[in-house]
């Protein structure tokens, strides 16, 4: 018997990284997902994983910035399977570790658009059905870089504390009505999200090595989807509100 048997399970960002590690592992263990992605192709080919090894999955192709896609995302969901059970927003884009003075609106909006509005967005979306169920399951991916001031430019730094705060509300405002809303902040983990990092800013980057240089290990996708089956399970049913720092040990340090 899976951890995750009868549950229907959203992840975004779903077609690489921790958010492939992340629906494979939910399908494994029982859960019907949703794999969600702007790469589409990237995403049927991780539904066909899941499919080839006896799970339920659909492939969505969503853009996490705009709020159709975002809201087509959940009612294609609920169409499909019946219901919602379990909400990821893994989704989320780097910036190029430039510091405020280097910063331009373009680009600090196009990252809090994804980052930050997109996790409020979709969490909007599925509340209705989870105050109508009277449960519900939203794990966030945060990174460290929501934690501390070292970790990346000023804009994804700013993106990620934001969404430690939307955690951390919807976690107390909801806790009576059956609703579990938690993070997870991974370190420097195997994942493609730095592709997303254009035209590096050499001051910020130096800056950055400074604490980038104490990382123990680089971690594996599969480390983080193991955290995030627990948050889902009931196993952490009185898991809420909070933010779960999975980095090897790299911030214990400062």
């Amino acid at each position: 018997m899976g951890k995750l048997d009868g549950k229907v399970a959203i992840v975004t960002g779903a077609a690489s990284g921790m958010g492939k590690a992340i629906a494979e592992l939910y399908a494994k263990e029982g859960a019907k997902v949703v794999v969600v992605d702007l790469n589409l192709e990237g995403a049927e080919t991780v539904v066909k994983e899941i499919k080839d090894n006896g799970g339920e999955s659909k492939a969505v192709k969503v853009n996490v910035a705009d709020v159709e896609d975002i809201n087509n995302m959940v009612d294609t969901a609920v169409q499909e399977y019946g219901t919602l059970d379990i909400l990821v927003n893994n989704a989320g884009i780097m910036d190029g570790m430039e510091p405020v003075g280097n910063i331009d609106d373009k680009k600090w909006d196009l990252i809090f658009d994804i980052n930050t509005k997109g996790v409020m967005r979709a969490m909007r979306k599925v509340l209705p059905i989870f105050l109508e169920k009277g449960k519900g399951v939203i794990v966030n991916t945060i990174s460290t870089g929501g934690l501390n001031g070292s970790h990346a430019g000023v804009t994804y730094t700013a993106s990620k504390h934001a969404v430690v705060g939307i955690t951390k509300n919807t976690g107390f405002m909801y806790a009576n009505q059956g609703i579990r809303c938690n993070g997870i902040a991974p370190g420097a983990v195997e994942t493609n999200i730095g592709s997303t990092m254009k035209n590096l800013d050499e001051f910020g980057s130096n800056r950055q090595q400074l604490t980038g240089n104490l990382v123990p290990r680089i971690g594996k996708p599969e480390e983080i989807a193991n955290v995030a089956l627990f948050l889902a399970s009931d196993e952490a049913s009185f898991v809420n509100g909070t933010v779960v720092t999975a980095d090897g040990g790299w911030t214990s340090a400062f």
